[in-house]
Protein backbone atom coordinates (compact mmCIF):
# COMPACT_ATOMS: atom_id res chain seq x y z
CA UNK A 1 0.00 0.00 0.00
CA UNK A 2 1.64 3.47 -0.92
CA UNK A 3 2.25 5.97 1.99
CA UNK A 4 -0.85 8.47 0.56
CA UNK A 5 -3.07 5.83 0.94
CA UNK A 6 -1.98 5.69 4.35
CA UNK A 7 -2.18 9.01 5.48
CA UNK A 8 -5.18 9.88 7.34
CA UNK A 9 -8.36 11.47 5.04
CA UNK A 10 -8.59 14.44 7.68
CA UNK A 11 -5.39 15.95 7.21
CA UNK A 12 -5.59 15.46 2.86
CA UNK A 13 -7.63 18.57 0.91
CA UNK A 14 -10.96 17.47 -0.43
CA UNK A 15 -9.46 16.96 -3.93
CA UNK A 16 -6.79 15.07 -2.92
CA UNK A 17 -9.06 12.80 -0.91
CA UNK A 18 -10.89 12.14 -3.61
CA UNK A 19 -7.57 10.82 -5.36
CA UNK A 20 -7.17 8.34 -3.14
CA UNK A 21 -10.23 6.90 -1.79
CA UNK A 22 -11.63 3.44 -2.64
CA UNK A 23 -14.17 4.65 -3.93
CA UNK A 24 -13.24 7.15 -6.73
CA UNK A 25 -11.05 4.34 -8.26
CA UNK A 26 -8.88 7.15 -10.43
CA UNK A 27 -6.17 5.65 -11.91
CA UNK A 28 -2.42 7.74 -12.99
CA UNK A 29 -3.73 7.52 -16.37
CA UNK A 30 -7.16 9.30 -15.63
CA UNK A 31 -5.25 11.85 -13.04
CA UNK A 32 -2.87 12.50 -15.97
CA UNK A 33 -5.98 12.80 -18.70
CA UNK A 34 -7.77 15.52 -16.22
CA UNK A 35 -4.60 17.33 -14.74
CA UNK A 36 -3.62 18.27 -18.80
CA UNK A 37 -7.19 18.88 -19.83
CA UNK A 38 -6.90 21.28 -17.24
CA UNK A 39 -3.76 22.78 -17.79
CA UNK A 40 -4.51 23.08 -21.53
CA UNK A 41 -8.18 24.75 -21.24
CA UNK A 42 -7.03 27.38 -19.11
CA UNK A 43 -3.56 28.27 -21.55
CA UNK A 44 -6.77 27.75 -24.34
CA UNK A 45 -8.78 30.08 -22.11
CA UNK A 46 -6.06 32.55 -20.91
CA UNK A 47 -4.39 32.96 -24.75
CA UNK A 48 -8.61 33.53 -26.01
CA UNK A 49 -9.12 36.44 -23.01
CA UNK A 50 -6.00 38.02 -24.35
CA UNK A 51 -6.87 38.18 -27.58
CA UNK A 52 -10.84 39.26 -26.78
CA UNK A 53 -9.04 42.40 -25.64
CA UNK A 54 -7.37 42.88 -29.18
CA UNK A 55 -10.59 41.99 -31.35
CA UNK A 56 -14.28 43.02 -31.75
CA UNK A 57 -15.04 41.34 -35.02
CA UNK A 58 -17.73 39.26 -34.18
CA UNK A 59 -16.70 35.70 -35.68
CA UNK A 60 -13.73 36.04 -33.75
CA UNK A 61 -15.69 36.95 -30.38
CA UNK A 62 -17.49 33.89 -31.12
CA UNK A 63 -14.80 31.52 -31.40
CA UNK A 64 -13.28 33.13 -27.92
CA UNK A 65 -16.52 32.52 -26.34
CA UNK A 66 -16.97 28.78 -27.36
CA UNK A 67 -13.13 28.16 -26.14
CA UNK A 68 -14.16 29.77 -22.94
CA UNK A 69 -17.68 28.19 -22.53
CA UNK A 70 -15.12 24.58 -23.22
CA UNK A 71 -12.90 25.35 -20.26
CA UNK A 72 -16.02 26.19 -18.11
CA UNK A 73 -17.19 22.82 -19.41
CA UNK A 74 -14.17 20.55 -18.46
CA UNK A 75 -13.97 22.65 -15.01
CA UNK A 76 -17.45 21.34 -14.57
CA UNK A 77 -16.56 17.70 -15.61
CA UNK A 78 -13.58 18.16 -12.62
CA UNK A 79 -15.89 19.28 -9.99
CA UNK A 80 -18.49 16.11 -10.33
CA UNK A 81 -15.56 13.93 -10.63
CA UNK A 82 -14.39 14.92 -7.58
CA UNK A 83 -17.85 14.74 -5.92
CA UNK A 84 -17.68 18.99 -5.28
CA UNK A 85 -21.15 19.44 -7.14
CA UNK A 86 -24.74 19.93 -5.49
CA UNK A 87 -27.34 17.78 -7.06
CA UNK A 88 -29.07 19.62 -9.86
CA UNK A 89 -32.13 18.55 -12.39
CA UNK A 90 -31.46 15.62 -14.31
CA UNK A 91 -33.17 14.22 -17.32
CA UNK A 92 -32.68 10.78 -17.29
CA UNK A 93 -29.66 9.85 -15.38
CA UNK A 94 -27.46 12.99 -16.85
CA UNK A 95 -27.96 16.22 -15.26
CA UNK A 96 -29.13 19.50 -16.95
CA UNK A 97 -25.76 21.33 -16.84
CA UNK A 98 -23.87 18.40 -18.24
CA UNK A 99 -25.92 18.49 -21.20
CA UNK A 100 -25.81 22.35 -21.88
CA UNK A 101 -22.36 22.98 -20.68
CA UNK A 102 -21.03 20.18 -23.50
CA UNK A 103 -23.32 21.91 -26.36
CA UNK A 104 -22.34 25.34 -26.11
CA UNK A 105 -19.00 25.56 -27.10
CA UNK A 106 -19.88 23.87 -30.80
CA UNK A 107 -22.91 26.48 -30.50
CA UNK A 108 -20.37 29.07 -30.45
CA UNK A 109 -18.32 27.56 -32.82
CA UNK A 110 -21.48 27.17 -35.65
CA UNK A 111 -22.01 30.52 -35.13
CA UNK A 112 -18.58 31.75 -35.84
CA UNK A 113 -18.07 29.49 -39.02
CA UNK A 114 -21.62 31.06 -40.10
CA UNK A 115 -20.19 34.35 -39.72
CA UNK A 116 -17.73 33.72 -41.58
CA UNK A 117 -19.12 31.99 -44.15
CA UNK A 118 -21.71 34.58 -44.63
CA UNK A 119 -18.77 36.96 -44.86
CA UNK A 120 -17.09 35.29 -47.64
CA UNK A 121 -20.26 35.44 -49.62
CA UNK A 122 -21.11 38.95 -49.13
CA UNK A 123 -23.75 38.86 -47.01
CA UNK A 124 -23.13 41.71 -44.45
Amino acid sequence: MNRAAQTPALTRPLALQALFDDTTNMDSGEAVFVFSRLVIGALAAFFAIMLWSRTRDTAWMLMIGGTIAAYGESLYTVLNLFGISTPLPAIGSLPVPAIILSNVPMLFYISAFLVMVTRSYGYR
